[in-house]
């Protein structure tokens, strides 16, 4: 009952936002603006948009160097599906597919990598954070006329996150390097739970905490850093590329500041991530670089489609040789630390 309803709420939110970012929009105008598309950026934009998950992929085998060795085509393939599963399934179940389908295949603990994806998490911040100063201090003049009180709100939202990001790393760093002592605090909690369930939290926080690993290794992490440069390069490149198909003036720095706001679009726990996606790239498109509505609701469109629907279909290949359904998909990311934990 409860898995119903979150998917209700979900689906309820999608369609607001995909509301919310069609108000203004002429539906005839928009598909004007789609006909209108430059097929050979578009297409250009769909290879590059498939590099990334290469990328990401030879990027997590660096960060799971400190749990044991893996193999490329495993983390392609999980990590492909988990983008699949996020697209197909609410609240970014994907997220918690991953790392349990990698774990299986490798012999890992699927708790310490998810570890590993979270850490993964905070190294993308900390990378479109840097890109987006890069922005900043290049004061990029296709962005002359840009809203001031929407290029003031984006400055101070992107201090926040940064602030944040830098807490979690920090946090990260500690957990790191206790992974016994992080076990010792979690054995804390029997004093208000079963001493069974105490145990239990205590295990899986130890385990959770040498997932973890790479950040005691600081050359190693600074490799990890280096390859989320060319990974969110290529993000930035395929967002560049659409934008461009779609006649609006952004240069390359200034896909930097498109990427930025649609990693707060994305954010929103929406399958696939409908109507953040769209509203925050066509929020980014209007007010930095005065696309006219209907262009920037077309690019929206097309973009998400690129970033979404390839991958989408990949994953259903891969799903399809694992012998997964969705039913057991959405049962694997409700609880596979559990089923670790059982056994």
């Amino acid at each position: 009952m409860r898995s119903h309803l979150r998917t209700l709420l979900v689906v309820g939110l999608a369609v607001a936002l995909l509301a919310w970012f069609l108000r203004h929009a002429d539906l005839a105008g928009v598909w004007a603006e789609i006909s209108r598309g430059r097929i050979s950026y578009l297409v250009l934009a769909l290879v590059t948009t498939m590099c990334t998950y290469a990328l990401r992929s030879l990027r997590w085998q660096y960060l799971l160097a400190g749990l044991g060795p893996t193999h490329f085509s495993n983390a392609f393939r999980a990590t492909v599906i988990g983008f699949a599963a996020s697209f197909l399934l609410p609240a970014r179940a994907g997220e918690f597919l991953r790392p349990y389908l990698l774990a299986r295949h490798e012999g890992l603990s699927a708790t310490a990598t998810f570890a590993t994806v979270v850490l993964e998490r905070v190294l993308d911040a900390v990378t479109v954070l840097l890109l987006f100063a890069v922005f900043l201090l290049t004061v990029d003049p296709s962005v002359s006329g840009a809203d001031p009180v929407v290029f003031r709100a984006v400055k101070a939202g992107g201090l926040g996150v940064a602030a944040f990001t830098a807490a979690t790393l920090a946090v990260f760093f500690f957990l790191a390097g206790h992974p016994v002592a992080l076990g010792r605090l979690s054995s804390l909690v029997e004093r208000v739970l079963p001493r069974r369930l105490a145990g239990l939290a205590a295990r899986l926080g130890q385990t959770f905490a040498e997932g973890l690993a790479v950040v005691r290794r600081p050359r190693q992490l600074l490799v990890v850093m280096l390859w989320s440069l060319p990974l969110w390069l290529s993000i930035a490149a395929g967002i560049w590329l659409v934008s461009r198909a779609f006649h609006i003036e952004v240069s390359y720095v200034g896909s930097f500041v498109l990427m930025t706001v649609l990693v707060v679009g994305v954010a929103v726990p929406t399958p696939g991530s409908v109507g953040g996606f769209h509203e925050a790239y066509r929020i980014g498109a209007t007010a930095f670089f005065l696309a006219p509505n209907d262009r920037a609701v077309g690019a929206a469109i097309v973009l998400h489609a690129i970033s979404f629907v390839p991958v989408t279909i990949l994953g259903i290949v891969f799903m399809i040789r694992e012998g997964l359904t969705l039913g057991r998909m959405r049962r694997l990311a409700d609880g596979p630390g559990a089923e670790e934990a059982e056994k």
